[in-house]
């Protein structure tokens, strides 16, 4: 599924499995009736309305499924509390353009590009659900389907976080030894985008599935844990600009399209680096952002004095007890813990 716009997130939510909306659906769908139903403003929708009858009831899945026993569409409220209108025909431009070859199509199409509001178009013969909204077009596929999609990219997630901790590991012992390349930094910024491309996916896949998904959104939530926080820190540590570190790092996501020749490039000139300092895959020093987080006792003003005050890890790992008692915010007392602290972060990265 490509990445959706927030308004097509919204109209697949609101008729994903666990509503009650895909419940009266699902009947539909079951006793082969169809129907044209119309989800929003009432004062759009309304210069199109012609007969029926109002109704202004509260809505139950029972209730909108025996009205759509009859010809005619259906109107809801915006939040799909109400059933407005029942068994009205509907009226748009027949100049808009549509692809539809049924009638019941086409209508739901030109009203959806009339009003903008949500339509939604039940297949008498096809057992298809259709949602348009201005533009938009989607025909929702069936539970197991998605299901089945959803587990084989979490199966590639698990593939590429053992990948990612692997690299981690290795840019872990790199900087405690300071020696960081270029390359090293762009080939772990590489799987973070990996990780997070498939995570979106999966996401995606989470808003149709809705209280199906539950144990996939469980898995996906363990498998990105703490990938989009150490790519942010990655960049607050290599990025040569000290300057907005949450532009650059959206800026090399949204320009991530998996190839990592491509994504070298860019992600070198985004972070600062010349074209020949990403040809001769230059060494660099780590700011220290990133391992100083693992100690979590360490505030995060204090972290930041302590990288303005040092500049580079391999200063920070090397500083005395007395350097770090006379940085701002820190005193005897958390100087001790913070020395401490490296020290253990040191030994057990070098141990892994």
């Amino acid at each position: 599924m490509a990445e959706l716009k927030k308004f097509a997130i919204g109209a697949i939510k609101t008729v994903a499995p666990g509503t009650q909306l895909r419940e009266a659906l699902d009947q539909i769908v079951r006793a082969k009736t169809g129907a044209l139903i119309v989800i929003g403003d009432l004062e759009k929708i309304k210069p199109l309305l012609n007969g029926g009858f109002p109704l202004d009831i509260d809505f139950s899945p029972n209730r909108l499924y025996e009205l759509s026993k009859m010809d005619g569409a259906i109107i809801l409220s915006k939040d799909c509390k109400k059933i407005l209108f029942a068994n009205v025909i509907l009226l748009p431009d027949t100049k808009i353009p549509s692809q539809e070859t049924g009638a019941r199509h086409a209508t739901a199409e030109r009203v959806a590009r009339q009003t903008g509001q949500l339509v939604i178009s039940v297949s008498q013969k096809k057992d298809t659900i259709t949602l348009y909204q201005s533009d938009w077009k989607y025909v929702l596929r069936d539970v197991e389907e998605i299901l089945a999609k959803a587990t084989q990219a979490l199966q590639t997630l698990e593939r590429y976080r053992s990948i990612y901790d692997e690299f981690l590991q290795r840019l872990n012992a790199l900087e405690i030894e300071n020696q960081v390349t270029l390359l090293e930094v762009i080939l772990f910024l590489h799987k973070v985008g990996m990780l997070l491309a498939v995570g979106k996916e999966v996401e995606n896949y989470l808003i149709e599935l809705g209280s199906e998904g539950r144990l996939i959104e469980l898995q996906l939530e363990t498998l990105i844990a703490g990938v989009p926080e150490e790519g942010l820190l990655t960049v607050r540590d290599y990025a040569k600009m000290n300057e907005d570190y949450d532009n650059i790092y959206r800026n090399l996501l949204n320009n991530f399209k998996g190839d990592f020749q491509s994504f070298s490039t860019i992600a070198g000139e985004i972070m600062g680096y010349t074209k020949e300092e990403i040809e001769l895959n230059i060494t660099v020093v780590p700011r220290g952002y990133r391992l100083l987080s693992r100690l979590s006792f360490i505030p995060s003003n204090v972290m930041e004095n302590l990288v303005k005050h040092f500049g580079i890890l391999p200063r920070i790992l090397e500083s005395s007890l007395e350097d770090l008692d006379n940085i701002e915010g820190i005193g005897e007392v958390r100087a001790k813990r913070i020395k401490e602290g490296l020290t253990r972060l040191q030994k057990s990265v070098l141990i892994i």
